[in-house]
C-alpha cells in the first residue's frame, strides 16, 4: 500500500485537501447503496433499502432514515446541512423536528437499480402570490426537471428589490435554502431578479450551485462577443437595475453601466404593467409590444448580438424575440437549464444509466405549499 503522505496532491492515492467532513458525498448524492464511504466522523453509513423519502408516488411505507450531508461551513453563522433526517410514512421533515405534507413524495436519494435520482432543481420564492404563465419560473411546467419551491416569509418584492433582509427573515431565508437541499436539489435558484442581492448569502449555506438571478449568465454572454458588440439586458423597469451596478460588478466581474450593455425596460410595454400590479399578465397581448420593444432597441443599437432577460416574468417572450430579431435570448429558463445540465446524464455519449431519467410530472404545488402551519401564518401574501 502506498503511503498518501508521500504521494503529490493532485496524483491517485493523494490525500485530500479538504478537512474529513468536507470529503463526504455532496447534499444531491448523500447515499451509496450498501456502502461506506463518503461519511464524516461520527456518521453511520446507510444500507441499500435508505431512502430520502419512503416511497414513490401511490406507496406507502414506514419511517426511513435519510442524511442529508455537508460540511459546516460559511459565514455569519450560517451551517451547512449534516444532520440526520427521519421520514415518516408519505411527509416530508421539517428542521426543529416538525413534519408537513409535501407535494412532491420521490425520492431524493438513489433511483432505481441503484441509479442516482433524476435532477431537481430548488426555487426561493418571494412572499408574493400571482397567477405565473407558462414559462415564467414560478410555473412548473416551465422545466423538463421536478421543481421544488420554498417561499420565504416575510420576504416581499419591495424587501427584496431593497436588497436588505432583517435579521429574522435571513433566518427564514437560510432555513428554505437548507429545506432545498435537504430535497437533494441540484440547484437553487430565485424567483426574482432582484435576489441577486442574496446571492452570497445563499452560497453560504450550501455546496451546490446557486443562481439567484438570470444575470448569473452575464459572463458567459459577455465573453461570447468582440468587446465592440453589445447586448441587450431587458428589465422589468429600467431604472431598478441602475442601483445594482456594485453587486452585478462583484458577483459577475462586469459593468452594466459599460456601453457594451443596452438596459432596456419593459415598464411601458403594453399589458405589461400587471406585472408590477401582482396579477395575472395576458402574454398573447404583451408579445407584440416585447418583440416591437426589441426591434426598435436593435434599430438604435445594431451592435446588439444578444439578449439577456433579467426578469423572471420575461421568459414567456423569449421564442418570439428569438425568432423575430434571430438573435440568441438567455433568460431566467436558461440560467436554470444550463446549470443543471451540469449535472445530468448526457446520453449521446460516455457513462450511460447512472442516472434515473424524470417522470415527466411536476408536483402540483400551490403558493404557500411546504411551509409549516406557522409559517403559512407569517405569510404576507395569505396563501389561499
Amino acid at each position: 500500500m502506498v503511503s498518501q503522505s508521500n504521494v503529490p496532491r493532485g496524483q491517485p492515492g493523494a490525500p485530500s485537501p479538504w478537512p474529513a467532513m468536507v470529503n463526504m458525498q455532496s447534499p444531491r448524492d448523500p447515499m451509496v447503496d450498501g456502502g461506506q464511504r463518503g461519511y464524516g466522523p461520527g456518521q453511520t453509513p446507510l444500507n441499500s433499502g435508505a431512502q430520502w423519502r419512503t416511497t414513490p408516488r401511490g406507496g406507502s411505507g414506514g419511517g426511513t432514515l435519510a442524511m442529508a450531508g455537508s460540511a459546516m461551513g460559511g459565514g455569519g453563522g450560517a451551517q451547512r446541512r449534516t444532520t440526520p433526517l427521519l421520514l415518516r410514512g408519505d411527509k416530508e421533515p421539517m428542521r426543529g423536528g416538525s413534519v408537513l405534507q409535501s407535494s412532491h413524495n420521490k425520492s431524493a436519494g438513489r433511483g432505481n437499480g441503484g441509479r442516482k435520482k433524476a435532477t431537481s432543481l430548488g426555487v426561493i420564492r418571494l412572499d408574493y402570490d400571482y397567477p405565473p404563465a407558462p414559462g415564467d419560473i414560478d410555473h412548473p411546467g416551465s422545466f423538463g426537471y421536478d421543481v421544488y419551491y420554498r417561499v420565504v416569509p416575510g420576504l416581499t418584492f419591495s424587501m427584496c428589490q431593497a436588497g436588505k433582509l432583517t435579521p429574522e427573515i435571513e433566518a427564514k431565508f437560510q432555513e428554505a435554502i437548507n429545506w432545498l437541499v435537504d430535497r437533494g436539489v441540484n440547484g437553487i435558484t430565485g424567483d426574482c431578479g432582484f435576489m441577486m442581492y442574496f446571492q452570497k448569502l445563499a452560497r453560504m449555506s450550501t455546496q451546490i450551485p446557486v443562481f439567484m438571478s438570470a444575470l448569473a449568465q452575464l459572463p458567459a454572454v459577455t465573453c461570447a462577443f468582440n468587446v465592440n458588440e453589445q447586448i441587450g439586458v431587458l428589465t422589468a423597469n429600467g431604472k431598478t437595475l441602475k442601483p445594482m451596478r456594485s453587486l452585478i460588478k462583484d458577483e459577475c466581474g462586469v459593468d452594466p453601466e459599460e456601453k457594451r450593455f443596452v438596459i432596456v425596460g419593459c415598464q411601458d410595454v403594453a399589458g405589461f404593467e400587471a406585472v408590477a400590479a401582482g396579477g395575472k399578465v395576458n402574454v398573447a397581448k404583451v408579445t407584440p409590444g416585447m418583440v416591437d420593444l426589441c426591434f426598435k432597441t436593435l434599430k438604435a443599437n445594431p451592435s446588439i448580438r444578444a439578449w439577456l432577460f433579467e426578469c423572471t416574468e420575461l421568459p414567456p417572450y423569449s421564442d418570439a424575440v428569438r425568432a423575430a430579431t434571430g438573435l440568441p435570448v438567455f433568460d431566467a429558463i436558461t440560467n436554470c437549464n444550463f446549470f443543471i445540465a451540469g449535472m445530468s446524464d448526457n446520453a449521446r455519449f460516455g457513462k450511460n444509466d447512472w442516472q434515473s431519467s424524470w417522470d415527466g410530472e411536476q408536483a402540483n404545488y400551490k403558493y404557500g405549499d411546504n411551509l409549516s402551519a406557522e409559517d403559512r401564518a407569517n405569510l404576507v401574501n395569505k396563501a389561499s
